[in-house]
């Protein structure tokens, strides 16, 4: 379903031992938005919803809501870091186009 990298999974890692609160995985979404028409989303979760598909990959416990399991079938999620900035890179399959900046996209 969702491919991390290592670079990624590496990032996540760090930003769930630096939670202040337990985590139960990360949420990775979509949403209507952005200047493609959806928007990613990420963020750590401290329970999972009832519906969520639960993804464990090499110690990350990834959480999709039904509404984006099918827009990141195949999704790739890396972490970039350079001297233009950081932060995480979605190459998505699904996506008929995709904005400039890398975080939102059309189906």
């Amino acid at each position: 379903m969702i491919t991390l990298t290592p670079s990624a999974l590496s990032a996540i890692d760090k930003f769930i031992k630096g939670a202040a609160t337990p985590v139960a995985g990360l949420r990775i979404a979509i949403s209507g938005g952005g200047c493609s028409g959806f928007q990613y989303g990420m963020k750590l979760e401290e329970a999972q919803a009832e519906d969520d598909l639960v993804v464990e990959m090499e110690g990350v416990t990834l959480l999709v809501d039904a509404f984006s399991a099918p827009l990141l079938q195949g999704v790739t999620v890396d972490f970039v870091d350079s001297l233009n900035g950081s932060g995480f890179k979605f190459v998505n399959p699904n996506a008929s186009s995709s904005c400039a900046c890398g975080s939102s996209f059309s189906a």
